[in-house]
């Protein structure tokens, strides 16, 4: 069987752009301090990354299954006129944040937190329905990425199925959460939820950058 070739991306070196061989890479590279380059299985995720930065991909390419070229084509590219939102928390329950940018110049729409006891799916529930929001408010025909099938699941069914128990240090996310269910069951919406595809495209723009 042929082996495929690989495909590399300069970020930051003599000659910035992509390259189909690793020759090509290394003379764009050589000698240059500080250069940012990465190897892509196939053409089509290398042009995703370059329309990305170093950063994005950094340490988070490794051990990470990779897509085939023929699903990457049936996936397509996102849709840049979106907003994106994501959540981080410091272990299973920990201090919480999140946020939601614009897709395509990552530029903070709204953030929150970080909140003392919560969960990462709480702050994901969260961070849709305040998105949710913003676009209703807006008018705005955007449609909205999430990485978290457990979150869509609760907006869907306009509840949050947390285990967590509330408490004093916890009661600013419950009174949270209550105020978005009670927004789901009183709002109707026409934005799109969409998954965000990480194998194909890397980090959700709204990634907090702590994996």
């Amino acid at each position: 069987m042929k082996k495929k070739n690989k495909f590399y991306v300069v970020w930051k070196g003599k000659r910035p752009g992509i390259y189909s061989t690793w020759e090509e890479c290394k003379l764009a590279i050589e000698g240059f301090k500080g250069a940012e380059y990465m190897s892509f299985p196939d053409k089509s995720s290398a042009a995703l990354a370059w329309k990305k930065s170093y950063k994005d991909y950094k340490g988070k390419m490794k051990n990470k299954k990779t897509i085939s070229e023929e699903k990457l084509k049936l996936i397509g590219l996102p849709n840049m006129f979106s907003i994106s939102v994501d959540a981080a928390s410091s272990g299973n329950t920990g201090v919480m944040e999140y946020q939601g940018v614009d897709t395509r110049s990552r530029k903070i729409i709204f953030k929150q937190g970080p909140f003392e006891e919560a969960t990462n799916n709480i702050g994901e529930f969260l961070a849709i329905v305040h998105g949710l929001a913003v676009l209703k408010k807006e008018k705005s025909t955007r449609v909205l990425y999430t990485d978290s099938r457990t979150a869509m699941s609760w907006v869907r069914k306009k509840h949050c199925n947390t285990k967590l128990i509330e408490s004093q240090k916890n009661r600013p996310v419950f009174d949270l959460i209550r105020r978005a269910v009670a927004w789901l069951n009183s709002n109707d919406y026409k934005t799109e939820i969409i998954k965000w595809e990480t194998k194909a495209w890397g980090e959700i723009p709204a990634d907090f950058g702590r994996k």
